[in-house]
């Protein structure tokens, strides 16, 4: 874990690609498309199974990790209206079930859009953004607004790291600006896109169960 401070607000950025709230005892989520492999299979890509699963217990990690009441998705929740399969109802609604104490809001998101809104029985509370809370916009898209530091997703923020040995590896991120920080992509089935960060922004990389924030640019 790694705590910063934006919007007059403490994030603790957590290894599982979400950030923590203490003050209101709340977790941040960003684009856990959910579905999206069965979406994909669907279409007819032979992509691999069991990618809700990993992600609805990395979910329930970070859950635990925090000891959060209450979490916010910024966006795309749900990958698309083919995502509505039996067997990833039932799995979303059995970790409901075993987190039935938990707040859910969900921020939309341009693929929430598509896929409509959660099932009732999931007890998603729904909002278009910007969500306000303290000195922090919430968002899915990273757009400045005014009066606030927004925090978002929508771009799956990634960096290119390299070796001595000149080898290079790609890791999730986050990455804060003056004004707008955005999240990594929570989802086990999402892709990455790489940042190129501006002088004075901030990188935070996920390395196995640990954060590191990078020398500033």
């Amino acid at each position: 874990m790694l705590d910063i401070q934006a919007g007059g607000t403490t994030l603790r950025l957590l290894p599982q690609r979400a950030a923590y709230l203490p003050e209101h005892r709340t977790l941040l989520v960003a684009d856990v498309h959910i579905g999206k492999a069965v979406s994909f299979r669907k279409l007819g890509v032979p992509v691999p199974g069991g990618t809700t699963t990993e992600t609805l217990q990395r979910l329930s990690d970070a859950v635990a990790a925090t000891g959060a009441e209450e979490i916010i998705f910024l966006g795309d929740l749900l990958h698309s209206a083919r995502s509505r399969t039996a067997a990833t109802w039932a799995a979303v609604a059995a970790w409901r079930d075993a987190h039935a104490h938990l707040r859910l809001t969900l921020v939309r998101g341009n693929h929430d859009g598509h896929a409509g809104d959660p099932p009732a029985a999931w007890s998603v509370r729904c909002v278009d953004e910007p969500w306000a809370l303290g000195g922090l916009a919430l968002c899915h898209h990273p757009q400045p607004v005014a009066g606030a530091y927004t925090l978002a997703g929508h771009l799956h923020p990634a960096v290119v790291l390299g070796g001595r040995a000149h080898e290079r590896l790609r890791l999730p991120c986050f990455h804060f600006g003056a004004a707008v920080g955005v999240l990594p992509a929570f989802g086990a089935f999402t892709g990455m896109h790489v940042v190129q960060p501006q002088p004075g922004d901030r990188v935070c990389v996920v390395a196995g169960d640990e954060v590191r924030a990078l020398p500033a640019a």
